[in-house]
């Protein structure tokens, strides 16, 4: 079917195109009456305005674009909720992509979105991305960036949202000493990634402040898979038969975790107590169900959506040293539920 041009309302209506083209654009110097009748015209025929060719006239497109690791992920999938909503009120459309935890694909992914010109980006990094060159050409080519969640340091001039890991890390060890937990072990992530580093140093300082020693054995590191907390389980018993207590670094580990202890009898939270972290919907319906910290993806996708529309408008492309944090909430279930012990 053929597309119908601002040519042809015209000659339909016998005024001249540059008429209709203001009316299309709403501009003061069409009366209302002229307006109306351009636009319910514009609808009979069928017209379908040309966004890419009206976009690049105004060099904005109205579309920001979203990378996130893994769409599947619950948490990747309510931060996109949260950014989506608050685009959306705003007028502006999203592209979302994934980028499966590779950094040559997030690479790939910037460049077209780059391409497609964007107004800005909200990104959070693959684990394997410990470079950003490709994050600092967005800003060479002026389009603003926000990270969420997973951040890379050394980017000064890009905005973050975040939560606040070392804190809801903090939490968690606390509340399993507080069951009477002492030899506490931890499944972190790629140390590259600094929400891991600082999950890492909520779980020392907590031991720390509960005269518990730090052992680096009790600490285990992996892409944080529900196989990989299996074989971190199996790991880190052959090594602490006496491990009372667990945290790990997400849900997916944890649940890995519960699998293989229940393979071998251990049991849940009577021999061992596992936290998790995400909040992720399946950490409720585990038996028992999981212990965990919320990490509110929607209003970390809305804040950083926010902070990125803000820049957008004010045409400012730096968002220098503007970060966002969020707090961490500790979401109390079975799988930690042993006898309250007396703190020391």
């Amino acid at each position: 079917m053929k597309n119908v041009t601002i040519h042809e309302i015209a000659k339909a209506l016998n005024v001249n195109s540059s008429t209709v083209s203001r009316a299309l654009n709403d501009s003061d110097r069409v009366t209302a009456k002229t307006k109306r009748k351009v636009l319910e015209k514009a609808k009979e025929m069928g017209y379908q305005r040309n966004m890419l060719a009206s976009n690049l006239r105004r060099k904005k497109s109205n579309t920001i674009g979203v990378v996130v690791p893994r769409i599947s992920r619950h948490f990747f999938s309510s931060t996109i909720a949260g950014i989506e909503e608050t685009a959306y009120k705003l007028g502006f459309n999203v592209i979302i992509c994934q980028s499966l935890e590779e950094l040559e694909k997030e690479e790939l992914i910037i460049e077209n979105l780059i391409a497609n010109r964007v107004d800005g980006i909200l990104i959070s990094v693959s684990m394997g991305t410990k470079k950003g060159e490709h994050l600092a050409n967005c800003l060479n080519n002026r389009i603003p960036v926000v990270f969420f969640d997973r951040h890379l340091e050394g980017f000064p001039d890009m905005g973050k949202v975040l939560i606040d890991d070392q804190l809801g890390a903090y939490r968690a060890t606390e509340h399993l000493i507080q069951k009477g937990c002492k030899k506490i072990g931890h499944f972190s992530g790629p140390k590259s990634l600094l929400i891991y580093k600082n999950r890492l140093e909520g779980y020392k300082m907590a031991l720390k402040n509960y005269h518990i020693p730090y052992d680096e054995s009790y600490v285990l590191t992996s892409k944080l898979m529900k196989e990989d907390g299996l074989e971190m389980a199996k790991k880190i018993l052959k090594e602490h038969s006496d491990l009372d207590g667990l945290f790990c670094s997400n849900d997916t580990s944890a649940v890995g975790a519960f699998g293989y202890f229940k393979t071998i009898g251990k049991r849940v939270p009577e021999d061992i107590a596992i936290v998790g972290f995400s909040n992720e919907p399946f950490s409720a319906l585990t038996e028992p169900s999981l212990t965990t910290i919320d990490q509110s993806g929607e209003e970390i996708g809305k804040a950083a959506c926010t902070l990125l529309l803000k820049h957008i408008a004010s045409g400012n492309t730096l968002i220098t040293n503007e970060t966002v944090i969020l707090n961490p909430k500790l979401i109390e279930r079975g799988s930690s539920q042993r006898q309250t012990a007396t703190i020391f």
